[in-house]
């Protein structure tokens, strides 16, 4: 497996493009499949964003709390050198937390996380896992029986990428479901072969007793009635 990065962020909201900040970055190194003790984590001050309720009722991070905290800027480069070019893995990661970083890295005119380092473990249990009703890491977690106490008041970036590391290893030890689509072919070929299905299905050739259409004909009145 070599090494692997696990990684989470909080953020003041989800639309980056309209001025929504990171404000918090954690990330797990795995090594061989192991998790390490060596991790990333800061918090990041949002350079005048106000955080909404909402977004603090998830993660409870206030802005006075991250105001003698750095600026992304200033923390960025040590970011990038952590990662390094490692694959780096995150939960609905192609959809949010990618994007979201790249963009931040963007704005500054940075190396982005490219494309062929990002690992998503949500497409990845969608393929694997046949059970949860949820692919949410709280459901994958769960599902492995993986412990969230840790967080039980509020998710936090470090926290949430201490459990995605281990969701990840547990995925990582899951085979890949089989294709399906050739099973379902085969049954469709039976069932279109199957002598009771199809217009050459040989019809009757003889009529019903007396007995059963008065049979019939008592149902279909009960029916009726």
């Amino acid at each position: 497996m070599g090494r692997v990065i696990c990684f989470d962020i909080e953020t003041t909201g989800f639309e980056y493009t309209r001025g929504d900040r990171c404000i918090e970055i954690g990330a797990v190194e795995i090594i061989d499949g192991k998790i390490t003790d060596n991790t990333f984590h800061e918090y990041i001050n949002p350079d005048g964003k106000i955080i909404p309720p909402e977004s603090y009722m998830v993660h409870k991070i206030s802005n006075a709390f991250l105001e003698d905290k750095p600026k992304f800027a200033a923390i960025a480069q040590s970011f990038l050198d952590f990662i390094g070019p490692s694959p780096v893995v995150a939960h609905n990661g192609i959809d949010f937390d990618f994007p979201f970083i790249n963009y931040e890295l963007g704005q500054l005119r940075m190396p982005q996380i490219p494309r062929s380092q990002q690992q998503d473990t949500l497409i990845i249990a969608r393929n694997r896992v046949f059970g949860p009703k949820s692919y949410t890491l709280d459901a994958l977690a769960k599902w492995y029986g993986i412990s969230l106490t840790a967080r039980a008041d509020a998710h936090g970036a470090l926290i949430d990428a201490e459990i995605l590391a281990k969701v990840y290893l547990e995925l990582e030890n899951t085979e890949p479901a089989p294709d399906i689509s050739e099973i379902i072919a085969k049954q469709h070929a039976a069932m279109e072969s199957h002598p009771k299905i199809g217009g050459d299905f040989p019809r009757r050739a003889f009529p019903a007793h007396p007995d059963e259409l008065e049979n019939h004909r008592a149902f279909m009145d009960k029916i009726k009635k």
